[in-house]
């Protein structure tokens, strides 16, 4: 017998209240808070499941410099029709572009940092939408 898992993608930071709140409300997800303040988890529906760990010594990626590249990052998936509005609602929660050389015109990704500077990157979902 298979014991059951899940997994959560885990961000370090140095605030994690404040990186919490900032993603739960870009995904529409919830703030759960254990007995360890230090570990915030954020769930919400559609499988949203992922954890803020404070990291007292944490220093924010650099990518895209290629000497400390980047080791993971987390992509948002929206509807085709959704992309520019996406972006208008990152960028006001406090999100920054990272890849802004060619702005002009529809993308199917563009590329950001969240308020702790881990890149994330908002995506054209390649399936169609549920019903």
């Amino acid at each position: 017998m298979t014991v059951e898992k899940t997994s959560v993608l885990v961000l370090d930071c140095a605030e994690p209240m404040e990186l919490a709140e900032f993603y739960a409300q870009l995904l529409g997800a919830e703030v759960h808070i254990g007995s360890d303040p230090d570990f915030v988890e954020i769930i919400g529906h559609r499988g949203v499941h992922l954890a803020i760990r404070r990291d007292f010594g944490y220093a924010p990626p650099s990518w895209p410099r290629p000497e400390d590249s980047q080791q993971a990052h987390l992509r948002i998936l929206v509807a085709h029709g959704d992309m520019d509005e996406a972006e208008r609602e990152v960028i006001g929660l406090g999100a920054r572009p990272v890849d802004t050389k060619d702005n002009s015109g529809p993308r199917d990704v563009r590329i950001y940092s969240d308020p702790a500077g881990h890149s994330f990157s908002l995506a054209v979902s390649p399936l169609p939408p549920q019903r």
